[in-house]
């Protein structure tokens, strides 16, 4: 992002629009910042074209990924000041965490990846007055293999939406950059099953042979979206 615009192309209509730029211009059909015009569904697939996929050098031996660089980041739009942690979780099969965020002054905007095992990235616009407010998005996320298309991705989370996910198998480690301090004063949820929002944890569950999720006792007790305090605005165009 240079000066509100895609430096790429030069769209600039909608800053919000960038955080979710496309990974390829040749597919872009510049109207991910019109929610207000678009289906879910049509938002959701132009959603899918935003997803990282990092650069992979490969060979007998293994494998080599660059898996940040910032000005690449730019280049496509998407904002991340700088990394000032890193994190990394480890989570049994079936583990549900989330849905998370910190709020201002300590909001963060995250790069997630799986390094091990898989599992199924969640996040949702809590931003007040967005066009996709309470909406969300599922990405199955595993390591890189050379043979599956779909692996080594990362999701980028901007500020102003909440992250989970559901471990779906034993071991897996969830690798996390982030652009602000852990503020344990700030931190925030939402109820991970908030009917609402609609999430089909369900069918996760049974689509993975899980019985039952596995939570920690505070994100049991997160409020429902609409029960929440609004901590995030969307301010519209720019």
């Amino acid at each position: 992002m240079l000066g509100g615009k895609c430096s790429i192309c030069g769209y600039n209509k909608c800053v919000d629009a960038l955080e979710f730029h496309h990974k390829n211009p040749k597919e872009k059909e510049f109207k991910l910042g019109s929610g207000n015009t678009m289906s879910w569904e049509e938002y959701k697939n132009e959603l899918k074209k935003c997803i990282l996929e990092p650069s992979v050098f490969g060979d007998d031996r293994g494998y080599f990924s660059p898996y940040f660089i910032q000005k690449d980041l730019e280049k496509e739009g998407l904002f991340f000041e700088k990394v000032v942690q890193t994190n990394r979780s480890k989570s049994s099969k079936g583990v549900v965490r989330g849905l998370h965020f910190q709020k201002n002054p300590k909001c963060q905007t995250k790069i997630v990846e799986v390094i091990n095992g898989s599992a199924i990235d969640v996040v949702v616009d809590i931003r007040e007055g967005s066009p996709t407010y309470g909406k969300h998005a599922a990405v199955l996320l595993k390591p890189y293999d050379s043979k599956d298309p779909e692996s080594g991705r990362q999701l980028y989370v901007p500020r102003g939406f909440a992250h989970g996910f559901i471990s779906l198998e034993d071991n897996t480690i969830f690798q996390y950059l982030i652009d602000n301090d852990y503020a344990p004063d700030m931190e925030g949820g939402i109820l991970w099953n908030d009917e609402e929002l609609n999430i089909p944890w369900n069918k996760m569950f049974v689509d993975n042979g899980i019985d039952e999720p596995l939570l920690s006792e505070k994100d049991q007790k997160h409020l429902t979206l609409s029960k929440s305090p609004k901590y995030f605005k969307y301010e519209g165009d720019k």
